[in-house]
């Protein structure tokens, strides 16, 4: 998609996400046989509703339709949120995954992964998990100092949270009497 194209595109379709107060984070079109697709990724600090992104299909739709924007080819309009483990490359991004855990390509080289705290403008308080048992210790990084970040899917987290919850519960009860 050539710059002005998008231009044009995020011109025309950021007033309608914006004034659902949500962020347009991305614009793309992409060739899919004799037509394009033209996914739309919306997103806010509470995510996206299924509901939402209907609604804004629908006027991105007549917004379209009513300028030349996508010229005469045909094309798919796809609005949606972005990913499970899409990357994270803007402070906002950052702050909407705390908590969560991430894989951090470091500038210096290596990787890290870490649960995302505290993120301000220059960057990350990162929680490290300690190897083997041990205690997790306390990392801050520079948004300067990372190549790439990625939310990582965790799919036992809650069931493990539980059970840890389940464990000291019990082991608080231990040794104490009812009355």
């Amino acid at each position: 998609m050539s710059t002005t194209q998008n231009e044009r595109l995020r011109g025309l379709l950021e007033p309608l996400v914006s004034a659902r107060e949500l962020d347009l984070e991305e614009v793309t079109v992409t060739p899919a046989g004799k037509r394009r697709i033209l996914r739309v990724v919306v997103d806010s600090d509470d995510g996206v509703q299924l509901d939402t992104c209907a609604e804004l299909s629908r006027l991105m739709s007549e917004a379209l339709d009513d300028s030349d924007a996508m010229g005469s080819e045909s094309y798919v309009l796809e609005v949606t949120s972005p990913g499970a483990e899409r990357p994270l490359t803007e402070p906002r991004h950052y702050r909407r995954a705390t908590g969560r855990l991430v894989k951090l390509r470091l500038a210096e080289g290596g990787e890290l992964v870490a649960r995302v705290g505290a993120v301000d403008d220059e960057g990350v308080d990162l929680e490290v998990p300690g190897v083997k048992g041990r205690k997790p210790t306390s990392r801050r990084l520079a948004f300067d100092e990372i190549s790439a970040a990625r939310v990582e899917v965790e799919f036992n987290r809650k069931a493990a949270e539980r059970k840890a919850d389940d464990t000291s519960a019990a082991d608080e009860d231990d040794g104490q009497e009812e009355a």
